[in-house]
């Protein structure tokens, strides 16, 4: 627990042992018959944990900001590890236990119409985390996902600089079951487009998998030679790694960028490895979420929370009040003025032994 608390760092985040304790666990299939029908109970179902963001920050920052709105109230939380059965099973099971806000962020969101439709009917109310659901949700909070990209895109075509006119790029792109990966790419490829030679090598990476990003961007060199690619665009930082891996195996050293200011991802800005990653404050969008939940359950409005309207992907569901949130590109000057100013990351974890000449450099001390 201290852990974690630790490592979320922004602002004062303190989650209580008992809230910990109360949660359904990290990974479980959500058969705990506890009661959630007393009107307190709020479940938090995440989609994976392959990246490290939602176990690191948007957990204990919404368990915590709930605990503070209401201090009698429960998480019943699972994760569901990329599998969508086993989300549907945590899903099904809140509403069992009478459970009545349900915050979702699904694995794959054409999976979630049939549940939020029966939630709606049993009067379970779904906000949407991150990730739009499909069905009829009764909020939806995340980012500006095609800003996100565009950003992605301009950060490249910085990065390219002079050669980004002849520049062929490689595009190795987030999961095809996660709503914000289209977004990010045709915002990517907005800028992209117009900017580069040529989008020379594309590929959809399921799971948002490392591994699998290694092989096709190995794939690529394959393909396109040693000297046939000169950036390449990366839709997180997870996969961003296995795609700097394999082209230093290959010897390539081209400008890679990624999203979401993960650990790892920094030190590669620092030691010159990634290019630029995409910071997103997680705090506002974690908070906002969980006072959404909040005074849904004690049936108050929303209305001076959300700031827009959006529509289900499938446009069978209109008007979903919403709070998008904006982002920034950041390089490894940017590091010291955003992350460690925002207490993300303390410098002793960004600055190890490894990287502490690299921080030096960078002014982060």
């Amino acid at each position: 627990m201290n852990a974690l608390t630790r490592r979320v760092g922004i602002g004062t985040v303190t989650v209580s042992m008992a809230l910990v304790l109360a949660a359904c666990g990290e990974a479980g299939d959500g058969e705990d018959k506890g009661d959630g029908g007393d009107g307190k109970t709020i479940g938090l179902l995440l989609p994976e944990n392959k990246t490290t963001r939602y176990e690191t920050f948007d957990r204990p920052i919404m368990e915590a900001k709930i605990e503070s709105l209401c201090d009698d109230c429960e998480v019943k939380y699972n994760n569901a590890a990329q599998d969508i059965e086993t989300q549907k099973k945590q899903f099904d099971a809140l509403i069992t236990q009478g459970v009545k806000v349900i915050i979702l962020d699904s694995v794959d969101y054409k999976s979630t119409k049939g549940w939020v439709e029966r939630a709606k009917k049993e009067g379970v109310q779904v906000v949407a985390y991150d990730r739009l659901a499909e069905g009829p949700l009764s909020a939806y909070v995340s980012y500006d996902n095609e800003k996100i990209g565009r950003l992605q895109g301009g950060a490249l075509v910085k990065a390219l600089g002079s050669k980004a006119k002849s520049a062929n790029v490689v595009m190795i792109n987030g999961s095809p079951t996660d709503p914000n990966a289209p977004f990010f790419k045709k915002g990517a490829h907005s800028v992209l487009d117009k900017n580069v030679k040529k989008i020379a090598y594309e590929q959809d990476i399921p799971d948002w998998s490392p591994d699998e990003a290694n092989k096709k961007m190995a794939t690529a060199i394959d393909k396109l030679g040693k000297d046939g690619i000169d950036g390449v665009y990366s839709a997180n930082d997870g996969m961003a790694g296995g795609i700097i891996t394999a082209l230093k195996q290959r010897g390539i050293d081209v400008p890679v960028g990624g999203q979401d200011a993960e650990l790892a991802g920094l030190q590669r800005l620092l030691t010159g490895d990634q290019a630029f990653t995409i910071y997103k404050q997680i705090k506002p969008e974690a908070e906002t979420t969980a006072e959404i939940a909040v005074r849904l359950l004690k049936g108050k409005k929303i209305d001076d929370i959300t700031d827009r309207k959006v529509n289900s992907l499938s446009g069978d569901y209109k008007g979903i009040p919403a709070k998008l949130y904006d982002a920034q590109a950041i390089t490894k000057d940017e590091v010291a003025d955003t992350i460690v100013k925002d207490k993300v990351y303390k410098v002793s974890e960004i600055c190890t032994k490894e990287f502490k000449k690299a921080c030096e450099e960078a002014g982060i001390k």
